[in-house]
This record gives structure tokens, sequence and C-alpha cells, in this order.
């Protein structure tokens, strides 16, 4: 079966948006691993902290299965490793005892406040396209 000139375009341009997140997760790997952290990690503190603005706020795990591209199982492990650090705390919803709530601890605030500026900065050197 032929590839149209059509499909090899497609094919193409879901590689490169494939090379453009490898590269980009292994440059904030790089720079968040000094502290401790990963790509993945740093994405579910990143939406803890926007889901959760005031220290005190929780958040539905399951409402972030939706946001970070992790399977449930996976996230559920990555919360307990990151539990296991001090940066989250993890409780049982009273309302519906299969729900489980998740809480950036100050630790976790604070360290995400620290690394920040440095997964932007890496987002921007990935990403940034230059002018034409």
């Amino acid at each position: 079966m032929a590839v149209t000139a059509s499909e090899s375009r497609l094919e193409e341009r879901w590689r490169d948006i494939l090379s453009v997140h490898a590269r980009t997760m292994c440059e904030i790997d790089r720079v968040l691993h000094p502290h401790g952290l990963g790509a993945s990690d740093f994405e579910v503190l990143d939406r803890l902290a926007a889901e959760t603005p005031a220290e005190g706020d929780h958040c539905r795990v399951q409402n972030l299965v939706g946001q970070v591209h992790l399977s449930q199982s996976a996230l559920s492990r990555l919360i307990g490793r990151l539990e296991k650090d001090g940066l989250v705390e993890r409780s049982v919803c009273v309302e519906d005892r299969r729900g489980v709530w998740v809480a950036l601890t100050p630790r976790g605030r604070a360290l995400h406040a620290e690394v920040r500026p440095l997964q932007r900065a890496a987002l921007e050197r990935m990403l940034d396209t230059p002018a034409d």
C-alpha cells in the first residue's frame, strides 16, 4: 500500500511533535533533577498549585487524572512518592470514601515555587520558535 504525500506529511508532523516532547521532557528532567524532581513530579505539583492556590486547599486525585498525562495507577504511585518525600498529603474524602484528596504541604508549595522558574525557563528554551 503506497503512502500518499499527505500521509507522509502527517507522519512527519507527528514525529516532530514526539521529538519536541521527548527533548523537552529530558531538559525539564535535567534541570529539576538536582532538586529531587522529574518532569512528571513537577507537573503534578504545578497542577496542585494551580488547583489549590491557598494553603490548606485540596484537590481530588480523580480531578488530576484528566490533567496530567499519566494513568490513574501511575499517578497514584507518583503521589505516593511525593507524599513520602513530604511534598503532598493525602486524605480520604469524608463524603465519598472512595475519593482521595491531595494537598500540597508547605514544603511542597515552597519547592514548587523554587523550581517553577527553572521549569518555565526550560520550556522557553525548548519551545520558543525563532521568528521567520
